[in-house]
């Protein structure tokens, strides 16, 4: 996990210091605490909430119950944690932060994957994450039993609509640049889309180890991978739900590419349930702030 995240994190939310729990939590409480599932869901996120509890305080001690990409009905634990209630309670909203968020999108994953099971296509992530959160995200795919695309501009080429015809304007030969491409970056993927069949024909012939097949009817789709004939991977891309990722699986496609894993993803429903706490202690008063 990036540290600069975290560090973000717990500025926006602490801040100069919790005052909820300076005024009405004794400085020496203790306690524990369990995060726990209020729904099916797929577990990811648990690195970044255990640095949470270590960050706020290295004296809490947190044991994991899963393992990330691990599957939970409602009411199972995910981790729990002892130290400090001050800590406890301070660390809380962000830890849940970072599970539920990334939890949603490896339960939101899981769906799309079970979706298209016994198909060969499996399911791609985008770059539609959020700034600064795309590591974790993209992991979150992973664990929701997806597979990744790019993880930016930097490692993989993916020629779309707006570069071939600012290429073409230039008088640019495509043939040309995708041998340079390969010559300068052995190795490296790449990638046309294409709106219709017509350039789906053109980049196969260009040499492309995969093609994009963008906003595709059905039948536009099979008729693509038919004309593709196995000559390189293919990948259905636009507008894909639950209710028609099995549809377009069913046509052949290689890859489903889906930005709601991350951009829409619903935040898993998860709680934290303070407990350990003594009777006596519970009734003991605070006193003024330390």
């Amino acid at each position: 996990m990036d540290r600069s995240l975290l560090d973000s994190a717990l500025a926006e939310d602490i801040g100069s210091g919790d005052i909820t729990s300076r005024y009405f939590i004794p400085p020496g409480q203790r306690g524990r605490a369990r995060i726990v599932a209020r729904q099916r869901m797929v577990v990811s996120g648990l690195g970044p909430a255990r640095e949470v509890f270590s960050a706020i305080d290295a004296g809490v001690g947190v044991s994991v119950a899963v393992a990330d990409g691990d599957a939970l009905e409602s009411g199972g634990v995910i981790l729990e944690a002892e130290g400090l209630v001050r800590s406890l309670l301070t660390a809380e909203r962000i830890a849940l932060n970072f599970l539920q968020h990334l939890g949603g999108v490896a339960t939101l994953t899981r769906r799309f994957v079970e979706a298209v099971a016994g198909t060969r296509a499996a399911i791609l992530d985008t770059r539609k994450t959020l700034p600064g959160w795309r590591a974790l995200e993209k992991a979150a795919v992973r664990h929701g039993g997806g597979l990744n695309h790019r993880m930016g501009l930097h490692d993989a080429v993916l020629v779309k609509d707006n570069h071939i015809a600012a290429a073409r304007a230039a008088g640019l030969d495509l043939g040309a640049i995708v041998g340079r491409v390969r010559a300068e970056n052995p190795g490296i993927l790449v990638q046309f889309e294409a709106d219709t069949l017509e350039q789906v024909q053109e980049f196969v012939g260009l040499g492309a180890d995969a093609i994009l097949l963008d906003n595709m009817s059905l039948d536009e789709l099979r008729r693509a991978v038919a004309l593709v004939g196995g000559r390189c991977r293919t990948e259905a891309s636009g507008g894909v739900t639950l209710e028609t990722v099995r549809s377009i699986a069913e046509t052949g496609v290689d890859l489903i590419s889906i930005g709601a894993l991350t951009h829409s993803a619903p935040a898993a429903d998860i709680s934290m349930e303070l407990r350990g706490l003594p009777d006596e202690v519970r009734q003991t008063p605070c006193g003024p702030p330390d």
